[in-house]
């Protein structure tokens, strides 16, 4: 990424940020106590479910792999992701990402 995308991005966290009340403070708060109980799993499911990678196989992880889904692709680092929170009616008037990928599919553009 170069660096006037980056800048770009950091201008538009703060934004976000701003518009649900979160400060440096929260998110430093947050972030320590999600790794002190991090899950210490291998794969884990979109709904959150995790599986070391030893003992039976979830019946979650069967299903995706019986659907064709690769089991790489529940992977992940290890390090305890966040939940996305839940969308409220922000003013999207000055969102620079509006209408491309990093803005998702359901804001349309302002």
């Amino acid at each position: 990424m170069d660096e006037r995308k980056r800048d770009s991005m950091i201008v538009y966290l703060r934004h976000r940020m701003d518009d649900f009340g979160i400060g440096p403070d929260d998110l430093a708060s947050f972030l320590a106590t999600a790794t002190e109980g991090a899950d210490t799993g291998r794969y884990r499911s979109a709904g959150g479910d995790t599986w070391s990678g030893e003992g039976e196989v979830p019946q979650w992880l069967k299903q995706a792999t019986s659907a064709g889904q690769s089991i790489g692709h529940f992977e992940f680092s290890g390090r305890t992701r966040a939940r996305p929170a839940k969308q409220t009616d922000a003013d999207r008037k000055n969102d620079p990402f509006a209408g491309s990928p990093l803005a998702g599919s359901s804001h349309p553009k302002p």
